[in-house]
């Protein structure tokens, strides 16, 4: 399409914007690399908490949510929970409390804090390493994916998807290199303010150009409600046949099942904690414990103006586009929705708004993305075996290059990813089924010792890899169980097999960050030093903050879910549960928070 020169003007005054802000912040972070890849500690926890928001609010996720709410309706409202995104609630509740304990700057320096920092805790940090670079690599050509597409549309010149995600990812990567995670966080909020103008936009639009009933003409039955029987009960037969057999090769047809497994697997995900990815930066970046719990439970409440975007362009594809979808038949591509809608329906100035906005939020995503696979390279690998005695200006000078080889990586896997759903499936559903058994056993059991997380780490990977190979016909969900058994037996067994932590390493670890689980043995060693420590007796309380929590995070999805499909009554409760499960959390959770 030919942008208008309006809209041009408005996408390359962003693009030169945020290099311009790289270029002024790269003093400040080349201080040292706890100011490059954390801002020092000095970050309020607001700012973090809408920075991370902004990371998750990205265009290759957007164009996800919009196809699963297009096919599944109001029940799609659901299937994020294959991230699992309530695993935010886990880490506002207490997780993130006990990551920041810890004072390090990485996920694989953390391990130092868990296991001896020789033999087995060396392997332990390692596996750490690894997985946090295999996950990286998959996020960044899962973004590549997306921006491809996105940018084939709507840009004037004759290039390819790949070629386009190129472009943008090297502009994207000029500003990351300059200013570290103080760039990251400045052009974060700048992206959250554009992109919550623009969702707020595009509900408007869709509420006051499309009723309900245009929505229920466009929609099988049941398309517009939350509850669902043992089968999803959607029947797209009369209005976009090819739809059923995407839900057929969806693998969600039994509705019950595929919530079961996905509560299943998210909370043994969410126990296990955040992934090594930039999530747990901006937890390490906080000021205090405290903060970090802030700033975890900020994120749900930022992505609200999110779900106004996503349901707006959803209903307007149903009700002006669905003729265009259905003559393609089999072949429909459900991940063009987003650039269709947008193509046809916003006006000069707001679109260039808008497509800054989207690119902003590709760009957010990118920039935590890398920031945080490149603190991995330097910290865990360059800083602890080659070059140990390094000045502060040399690692940061190396967090440059590590910077720009993740990239380059991450765009070699783009170019041979499938599609979107295949790299965002593999993602949360099989990769994330290697790195859970192990980590919950590292906060709740303290006989797991550094072989056997190192055990359980690699043996999950290997499993995750290669059962797409092994395996075709198998979903993904289907087989994080089968990864989650072989890499927790693996854990078990080689930790029983070799020698517990040493005592002090143990004590220290329970004293400081005060986790609840299988911890006995360790709380005895501990009250003969000092009869006067108290064990964490939050449990209950906890299990019962994430529950309300859930409910409360789903309710903030409903609300303006509700609000676009102008659902009053559906609204009025969802407002209502909203308002109990807030007032609940205030008082069992916000009121208990430590001062530390």
């Amino acid at each position: 399409m030919q942008l208008h020169i309006v809209d041009t003007a408005i996408i390359i005054t962003y693009v030169i914007a945020v290099i311009i802000i790289g270029v002024y912040l790269s003093k400040k972070a080349s201080e040292d690399i706890g100011s490059y890849f954390l801002g020092g500690n000095k970050v309020p926890w607001y700012v973090l908490g809408t920075s991370n928001a902004s990371s998750m609010f990205d265009i290759t996720g957007t164009m996800w949510l919009v196809y699963i709410i297009f096919v599944y309706g109001l029940k799609g409202t659901l299937l994020p929970w294959l991230w699992p995104t309530f695993n935010q609630i886990f880490l506002m509740v207490y997780l993130s409390i006990w990551i920041r304990r810890s004072g390090v700057v990485t996920g694989g320096e953390w391990m130092g804090t868990r296991f001896s920092k020789t033999g087995g805790g060396e392997l332990a940090r390692i596996s750490v390493v690894i997985f946090a670079f295999i996950s990286v690599i998959g996020f960044l050509s899962y973004g590549f994916k997306g921006i491809g597409k996105f940018a084939m549309v709507f840009f004037p010149w004759d290039l390819s998807p790949d070629t386009y995600a190129i472009i943008i990812m090297s502009i994207t990567t000029v500003y990351v290199i300059l200013g570290g995670m103080y760039s990251v966080v400045i052009t974060d909020l700048i992206q959250f303010a554009l992109l919550t103008i623009v969702s707020f936009f595009i509900g408007y639009i869709a509420i006051s150009q499309i009723s309900p009933e245009m929505i229920a003409a466009a929609t099988p039955q049941g398309w517009n409600e939350l509850s669902f029987g043992w089968e999803l009960g959607l029947d797209w037969s009369g209005i976009m046949p090819s739809v059923n057999e995407r839900i057929a090769q969806d693998g969600w047809e039994l509705f019950t099942i595929v919530v079961m497994m996905m509560l299943f697997k998210g909370f043994l995900i969410s126990f296990a904690g955040p992934s090594p990815n930039y999530d747990l930066q901006r937890i390490l970046a906080t000021r205090s414990p405290k903060e970090s719990a802030l700033m975890s439970g900020v994120v749900s409440i930022c992505l609200l103006p999110r779900w106004l975007m996503i349901t707006g362009f959803t209903v307007i594809a149903l009700v002006y586009l669905s003729p265009e979808l259905a003559a393609q038949g089999q072949a429909i591509d459900f991940e063009m929705i987003l650039p269709y809608v947008i193509n046809n329906f916003i006006p000069v100035g707001i679109m260039g708004l808008l497509l800054a906005g989207l690119l902003a939020g590709f760009m957010s995503t990118f920039d935590s993305t890398v920031n945080a696979g490149a603190s991995y390279l330097v910290v865990d690998v360059y800083k602890r075996y080659i070059k140990t005695d390094a000045s502060p200006k040399q690692y940061v000078k190396m967090s440059y290059v590590a910077s720009i080889f993740v990239v380059i990586i991450g765009f070699i896997f783009g170019m041979i990813t499938e599609s979107i759903n295949t790299a965002m499936q593999w993602i949360v559903s099989g990769l994330w089924g290697g790195y859970t058994a192990p980590n919950l056993l590292k906060w709740h059991w303290w006989r797991l010792n550094g072989y056997g997380f190192f055990g359980g780490m690699i043996s999950g990977m290997i499993v995750a890899l290669g059962l797409p190979l092994l395996m075709p016909e198998l979903s993904a969900l289907d087989g994080f169980p089968i990864i989650l058994v072989i890499s927790g037996l693996t854990s078990i067994l080689l930790s029983l097999a070799t020698p517990e932590e040493d005592d002090s390493i143990l004590k220290s670890f329970y004293t400081s960050v005060r986790p609840w689980g299988i911890w006995g043995p360790v709380h005895e060693k501990v009250l003969q030093d000092d009869p006067s420590f108290q064990r964490n007796g939050a449990f209950k309380r906890d299990m019962l903050n994430i529950i309300v929590g859930i409910v409360w995070q789903l309710t903030l999805v409903l609300v303006p879910v509700y609000m676009v499909l102008q659902e009053g009554q559906s609204l009025t409760v969802a407002v209502l549960v909203l308002a109990i499960t807030s007032f609940i959390l205030k008082k069992n959770w916000y009121d208990k928070l430590e001062d530390e």
